[in-house]
């Protein structure tokens, strides 16, 4: 295996893909991503990937576009290489949230860079926890959807089981957290809430009992934590005991940093898809759990065409 499989990093997450690698018992495929003066992407490749299997890792999160255009020159790169099996491994997929037109004449950006994935070269997508379950079939091309929810659940398991209580942030998160409810033998609470516009949000109302309980909130995204920190007083409001949070991305763009900081959540956990930044990296309130184990078994997997879903069973 170890001759035959070569995995590449653009320049989003190094130190994800250094752990993966770790894992995998193999080293760095040797590659430069660089800018030219006018911003255009360069990339080369120092080996020789003629027929072999080739691994891309790439998060694109800020800056998306630049991350984006990383991720499709280096498959472009490595198809005009001769590459046996090109793999487009996203742990964070951005552009996720524009999956459907949500008002007149908007575009649905997901299926975009579906098509643009595809076009460049990629052969077979591996990414962890689609905002929409439903974005896999916008590709022509099979897409392996990870789940973080085996190293959260052990995470969860050592510290916080007494009186604990699942809640999902919102309606469509439901199924989510009773994924995570049901093998905690947790109880499961709702926030209601009603969107105004993008990245603002009101809660209504707790649907379900969290009086005297520890409350983790599950979500796959933080962005603005705007719906975490407002959700977070609801559910003290309703008598909560203690608030937890666990998200499987964590974008904090914007005023997140502050704004849970200055909520009653105790504690944040989140992955490593997306690399903490700036005031991220300072917030004692925040605990990173790594995804490469995961990440490096559904590489072997696909290598040796073994199922991946077995992972998660």
């Amino acid at each position: 295996m170890k001759s035959n499989i070569f995995v590449f990093s653009g320049n989003s997450n190094k130190s994800l893909v250094e752990s993966i690698c770790h894992n995998l018992e193999i080293d760095l495929g040797k590659a430069e991503v660089r800018k030219f003066s006018d911003s255009e992407t360069s990339v080369d490749i120092y080996e020789s990937i003629r027929g072999k299997d080739i691994f891309i890792v790439q998060s694109t999160c800020t800056p998306a576009n630049d991350n984006l255009m990383e991720l499709l020159v280096m498959l472009d790169a490595t198809r005009r290489a001769s590459a046996k099996r090109i793999t487009a491994v996203i742990p964070y997929f951005g552009y996720a949230r524009q999956d459907r037109k949500a008002s007149p004449r908007t575009p649905i950006t997901a299926k975009l860079v579906a098509n643009l994935l595809t076009v460049a070269g990629a052969d077979r997508v591996l990414t962890m926890e689609l905002h929409a379950a439903q974005i896999q079939g916008f590709f022509d091309i099979p897409v392996d959807n990870l789940y973080a929810k085996p190293v959260v659940l052990d995470y969860i398991k050592d510290k916080f089981m007494n009186h604990l209580c699942i809640v999902s942030p919102d309606a469509g998160g439901v199924e989510r957290a009773r994924a995570y409810a049901k093998p905690l033998k947790a109880d499961l609470a709702i926030i209601d809430k009603k969107r105004e516009r993008a990245n603002e949000s009101n809660v209504m109302h707790i649907i379900g009992d969290v009086r005297g309980k520890v409350c983790l909130i599950i979500d796959d995204i933080v962005d603005t934590a705007g719906t975490l920190a407002s959700g977070a007083v609801a559910l003290m409001d309703a008598g909560a005991e203690n608030i937890l949070a666990c998200c499987s991305h964590p974008v904090l763009s914007g005023p997140a940093i502050s704004r849970i900081e200055n909520s009653p959540i105790q504690e944040l956990v989140v992955t490593d898809t997306i690399p903490l930044k700036g005031d991220a990296l300072n917030c004692s309130k925040i605990t990173v759990l790594s995804v490469a184990n995961l990440f490096a078994e559904a590489i072997k997997r696909i290598y040796s065409e073994s199922s991946i879903s077995q992972l998660f069973l």
